[in-house]
C-alpha cells in the first residue's frame, strides 16, 4: 500500500486522492483478522508503517488517512504527518485541501413503498481566493429499509447537475417515486443510521461490490454535514407501538371490509398479530407499510425462520396478508399501481409458502415437546434449545421428563442432571446451567455458531459443551471478549 501510494503524487486534486485512499483501505472493510480488530491490526499498522517509510508518498498517504481513517487512525496519522513535515519531507500542493469541503445541498429519491431511499449529498472544496468553491461532487448512498435500514451501495459523481436533473426527471409524473431536497441534518441522521446498520451484521453484509471502496470516504464526508437530528429522516419512524396499540390496530383490521372474507377469526387474529409484530420490530414501527419486497420477505423468509404457526394459521396466513395489504394501502394512501403490484407479489409468494414454511412437527419432534422448547414461538431457537436440552421425554429414576419445563430454572437443573446420568458435581452443573441458559436465549449468538462449527467437525456433544464452558469460565463476564473468543474457535484443542 505504501508503494501504491506513489500514485498519489501524480494526482491533481484532493478529491482524486481521497477516493484512491478510500478504495485502498476499503480492501479490509468488513474482514476479520485473528489477534484483534481489523482496523487496529491493519489500519493502525499501515499508519505506523507509512510513518517509518518517511517518503513523500507515505506522507501523502498519512495526510489522507488523517481525514479518512477511524478516530484512532486519524489521530496517529495526523501526528506522524506533522512530524514528517517538520523534518522537511515534501508534500503535494493540494494536500492542504484534503477534507476541506462544505455541503452544498442534500436530496432524496424515495419510492412510494418506502423500500429504499437514494440520498444525494453534494459538496465542494473551500478556497481562500475569490474563485469560489471548486471540484463539486456528489456522494450517493442507497438505503434499504427492508434490510434493517442499512446502506447497500455508495458511489461518487462529479457530474452533479446532470445527476440531479436525471433524478428529478425520473420522478416527474411518476406517482411511485418522489424526489425532494432535504435538510443536511436530515441526510446525516439517515446516513449515519444506515452506515451503523451496515456495520452491525456479524456475517458480511449484502452490499454492492463497490461499497467497501467508498465506505471510508462516505464516513468522512458525513462529518461535514451538520448534526442535530436524532431521528433518521426522511424515514418517517413512528413512535413505538405498545402492546395495547398493536391490539387496537389488529382489532381495526379484523373489523374492516378488507378482512370480512376471512373464514377463521381465531387464525386470522393470530396471523394479524404476527404481521403487526414484524412491521414494528423489523420495519421501524411501520406495520402499515406494505410493498412487494416486504411481503415476500415476511412470508418466505421471516415466518419460516422465526414463528411457529398452527396448521390453521399456516393455511390462513397468505389470505390474511392479502387482506392486510388492502387494509394498509387504504390507510397510507399507497397508489393503486403499488397496491396491485403488492397483491401480485403476495399471490406469487402464496404458491411457494407451503414449501418455504415447513411445519416444525415435520422435523420429527412431537408438538408438545416443540411447545416446551418454543414457548415464545421463536423457530430460530429450536436447534440450539434442542441441543441444550436433548432429554424431554420418558422417565428417569422415577422423574417424568414430559412434565419438566426447560424454561423453568428448577426444572432446567433437573433436566441437566438427567443429561449427566445424575453423576455431576454442583459447581460443574452450575456451568452447564450457564451455557444452557445462554443457548436458550441465544446470547451471545457466537455461542451457538461455535457449537455448530465443532459439531460439523464430528465432535461429541458433551465435548463441545465442555469447550464452551472452558471459554466462558476463562473469559469471565466481558461480552465482547467472549464473542471474540468464540469466533476464533476452529476446532477442539487436544488438551480438552
Amino acid at each position: 500500500m505504501v508503494q501504491a501510494a506513489r500514485e498519489l503524487l501524480a494526482v491533481r486534486s484532493p478529491l482524486d486522492a481521497e477516493l484512491m485512499v478510500s478504495d485502498m483501505i476499503g480492501a479490509w472493510w468488513g474482514r476479520r483478522v485473528r489477534g484483534g480488530d481489523v482496523e487496529q491490526v491493519l489500519g493502525e499498522g499501515l499508519v505506523d508503517y507509512a510513518a517509518k517509510a518517511g517518503t513523500p508518498a507515505s506522507l501523502t498517504l498519512l495526510i489522507c488517512l488523517a481525514y479518512l481513517g477511524t478516530a484512532r487512525q486519524g489521530a496517529k496519522a495526523e501526528g506522524a504527518a506533522l512530524a514528517m513535515m517538520e523534518s522537511g519531507v515534501a508534500r503535494p500542493g493540494w494536500a492542504d485541501r484534503v477534507g476541506a469541503v462544505k455541503p452544498a445541498g442534500c436530496y432524496v429519491s424515495r419510492d412510494a413503498y418506502g423500500d429504499q431511499d437514494t440520498v444525494i449529498c453534494t459538496f465542494a472544496y473551500r478556497t481562500s481566493d475569490s474563485a469560489g468553491p471548486i471540484d463539486r461532487h456528489a456522494l450517493v448512498m442507497v438505503v434499504d429499509h427492508n434490510m434493517n435500514g442499512m446502506a447497500r451501495d455508495a458511489w461518487v459523481s462529479s457530474q452533479v447537475d446532470k445527476l440531479l436533473e436525471q433524478a428529478e426527471a425520473e420522478a416527474a409524473g411518476n406517482p411511485m417515486l418522489l424526489f425532494e431536497e432535504i435538510q443536511p441534518e436530515q441526510a446525516r441522521a439517515l446516513l449515519d443510521s444506515a452506515m451503523k446498520a451496515t456495520r452491525e451484521p456479524k456475517t458480511p453484509p449484502p452490499v454492492s461490490e463497490s461499497y467497501s471502496a467508498y465506505h471510508a470516504f462516505a464516513r468522512a464526508r458525513l462529518k461535514a454535514l451538520p448534526p442535530g437530528r436524532k431521528r433518521p429522516a426522511p424515514l418517517h419512524i413512528e413512535a413505538p407501538y405498545s402492546k395495547e396499540r398493536r391490539a387496537m390496530l389488529a382489532a381495526e383490521f379484523l373489523a374492516s371490509d378488507a378482512a370480512e372474507h376471512l373464514s377463521d377469526p381465531s387464525a386470522a387474529s393470530s396471523c394479524a398479530d404476527h404481521i403487526i409484530d414484524y412491521g414494528c420490530e423489523r420495519d421501524f414501527n411501520r406495520p402499515l407499510r406494505v410493498s412487494p419486497t416486504k411481503c415476500e420477505t415476511f412470508l418466505l423468509d421471516w415466518l419460516p425462520r422465526k414463528v411457529m404457526l398452527s396448521e390453521a394459521e399456516q393455511e390462513a396466513m397468505p389470505h390474511v396478508l392479502s387482506a392486510w395489504v388492502r387494509f394498509a394501502a387504504r390507510r397510507t394512501g399507497l397508489p393503486e399501481q403499488g397496491l396491485k403490484a403488492t397483491l401480485d407479489a403476495v399471490w406469487e409468494a402464496t404458491g411457494k409458502f407451503p414449501e418455504a414454511y415447513r411445519d416444525p412437527a415435520s422435523f420429527g419432534i412431537d408438538r408438545p415437546v416443540l411447545e416446551r422448547l418454543l414457548p415464545d414461538g421463536d423457530l430460530s431457537a429450536l436447534a440450539r434449545r434442542a441441543f441444550a436440552f436433548p432429554y424431554l421425554q420418558g422417565t428417569h429414576n422415577g422423574v417424568d421428563l414430559d412434565r419438566l419445563n426447560p424454561a423453568d430454572e428448577a426444572d432446567r437443573r433437573t433436566l441437566l442432571e438427567v443429561d449427566h446420568g445424575g453423576l455431576i458435581d454442583q459447581e460443574h452443573l452450575a456451568w452447564h446451567e450457564e451455557i444452557a441458559g445462554r443457548l436458550w436465549d441465544g446470547d451471545p449468538p457466537q455461542l451457538w455458531e461455535a457449537a455448530q462449527r465443532l459439531l460439523d467437525l464430528g465432535h461429541d456433544r458433551h465435548d463441545v459443551l465442555h469447550v464452551l464452558i472452558e471459554i466462558a469460565e476463562r473469559i469471565g463476564g466481558d461480552p465482547d471478549e467472549l464473542a471474540s473468543a468464540l469466533d476464533d474457535i476452529a476446532d477442539i484443542p487436544d488438551a480438552i
